[in-house]
């Protein structure tokens, strides 16, 4: 079975919640992914944690994930931005170049060398690497929630991004008002969209990922 028919076979078990799939997933790309990191950081114990972010990352973008995108290059986005933000807080400048290298040190290269200046490529790896960044900043706020115990903007999040309610519907289920409903959206897309900002995501872009919206709107 071609690697792409693979990878879209694995990701259906996984969101179906199938025993085994997820183990499955870690087992494929956990190796190569520990080395293409490891290989960075030179340090193990920050490598493993850097890995586990990632597979965390790939999780809370499941909902979002387009499957014509290879799966392997779509973990190693959120490794490298990952990688980003360890190299920062290290005061390391990370060049995005060098870590979007594959696993074995090479440039990635699209399947396929008929396909004229590698457009098509450009254009997944641009949806990648925009995917990956909102999973990030996903994932600290999440924590941030967490750490503050605001279950309520928590639950409130989840059952409008990722189970896709209605306010009215999601006001009724957790027994608040629509206003504060749109409130927490409202507070979720306006953070969303400044961590995304420094990708430099033009606004079009940003309409597009869904968060284009003007507050009047939510």
């Amino acid at each position: 079975m071609p690697a792409n028919e693979l990878d879209r076979l694995l990701v259906a078990q996984i969101r179906r919640g199938e025993p085994g799939a997820w183990e499955e997933c870690i087992a494929r790309f956990e190796g190569r992914l520990q080395a293409f990191v490891e290989s960075r950081l030179g340090n193990r114990a920050t490598s493993e944690d850097v890995v586990q972010e990632t597979f965390l990352g790939f999780l809370i973008s499941l909902p979002n994930y387009d499957d014509a995108t290879p799966l392997e290059s779509f973990l190693f986005s959120i490794a490298a931005h990952k990688l980003t933000d360890v190299l920062r807080r290290n005061g390391r400048r990370p060049e995005l170049a060098l870590l979007l290298e594959d696993s074995d040190g090479g440039a990635r290269e699209p399947a396929g060398s008929d396909r004229a200046a590698s457009s098509l490529f450009r254009s997944v790896e641009r949806q990648t690497h925009e995917t990956a960044a909102l999973a990030d900043a996903l994932q600290r706020l999440i924590s941030q929630w967490w750490e503050r115990g605001e279950f309520e903007r928590l639950k409130c999040i989840e059952l409008l991004f990722v189970l896709g309610w209605k306010n009215k519907d999601v006001a009724e289920h957790l027994a608040i008002t629509e206003q504060d409903v749109a409130n927490h959206k409202h507070f979720v897309v306006a953070k969303l969209r400044e961590s995304v900002a420094k990708f430099g995501l033009d606004a079009e872009r940003l309409t597009k990922l869904g968060l284009g919206e003007s507050p009047a709107s939510l």
